[in-house]
């Protein structure tokens, strides 16, 4: 039934926002990112890329729905959104706060896109976005999240960011984003199939940048403790957090009609990413990049225990290998 109503879902998007060809700029825009880092498929896409996302994304593409679907509203906002941006944060250079810059930069090098504009904002809570357009996206971290994170870990968060730019997934993130915004309640019975499409590509799009944070850090273990100093918010309660209570306390969840409710959101449930990674941690590709030996799994094989593993109804964690117990 939930199949049926996500095909119903995207079929209706379709109709809804069915345009033409993206334009020029948009492909030349990812173009003049790219530096040459990580290799890319034929597709565009790079080689470390859930399948599944880049399917979805290149379909929505062909529509070009999206990103004309709010450009108007991005267009209208830019000049607030710098002012914004200058006014209220702190944009990171290498003369201010040039420690976070370095480790940008690093992530910028290893994934081969140009250094995007990054942005410190004053916020208690832990979290990173990345916002824009076609032709101006910046990332934002909030000031928690690296008063928390050591480097490894902030590698992770900033490289999983770049991942968006990296992947084309701006503008369409974006556009979820404002979609979400009280703004759209006025329009929420029109928007609906549009958003729901939306969020079913954005879980696998996270997946994706997962990819990259972890090709940034190169540390497993210090994604792992991104993930779960994400789920506690505090420092202190992340002391005491054991990683296989944690993922059992998932489990446990199985058979819950409230599973159901993942299928509006935007990223997929925390152990459903830590499982994920894991699996991919367990790749060729990766076992190469960070030089730890031959031998490993086949994209192929990776993304097909992924898809298992991110399922709504009844998802195959079994696939993952097994967590280290304890606090990673």
């Amino acid at each position: 039934m939930l199949a049926r109503c996500r095909d119903r879902s995207l079929d209706a998007a379709r109709t809804f926002l069915r345009m033409p060809n993206p334009p020029p700029d948009f492909q030349s825009y990812v173009r003049s990112q790219s530096q040459g880092g990580a290799a890319v498929r034929p597709s565009g896409a790079p080689d470390y890329a859930f399948s599944a996302d880049v399917a979805m994304l290149r379909a929505f593409e062909r529509m070009r729905p999206v990103e004309l679907a709010a450009a108007s509203v991005v267009r209208a906002s830019a000049q607030l959104m710098d002012a914004q941006q200058l006014g209220t944060m702190l944009r990171v250079t290498d003369k201010q706060i040039p420690h976070l810059h370095h480790i940008a930069k690093g992530c910028a090098d290893t994934l081969g896109i140009a250094l995007p504009k990054l942005y410190v904002a004053n916020s208690p809570v832990i979290n990173a976005y990345t916002f824009g357009t076609n032709q101006d996206a910046f990332i934002v971290v909030h000031a928690a999240l690296v008063d928390q994170f050591d480097d490894d870990e902030l590698r992770f968060v900033i490289g999983h960011e770049m991942g968006h730019i990296q992947n084309r997934h701006v503008v369409y993130g974006t556009v979820l984003r404002v979609l979400k915004t009280s703004a759209a309640i006025f329009l929420r019975w029109i928007i609906a199939p549009a958003e729901i499409a939306l969020a079913t590509w954005s879980r696998r799009a996270e997946i994706t940048c997962d990819r990259a944070g972890l090709l940034c850090s190169r540390d497993l273990r210090s994604a792992t403790r991104s993930f779960l100093k994400l789920a506690c918010g505090s420092q202190k309660l992340y002391d005491q957090i054991d990683l296989d209570v944690y993922l059992q306390q998932f489990e446990d969840a199985r058979g819950n009609l409230g599973r159901y409710q993942e299928a509006f959101a935007t990223h997929p449930y925390l152990p459903k990413r830590i499982h994920a990674l894991k699996v991919f941690a367990e790749s060729a590709l990766y076992r190469e990049a960070v030089g730890s030996g031959q031998g490993g799994m086949g994209m192929a094989e990776v993304d097909s225990r992924t898809s298992r593993i991110i399922e709504i109804a009844d998802p195959t964690l079994d696939d993952a290998p097994r967590a280290e117990s304890g606090n990673p």
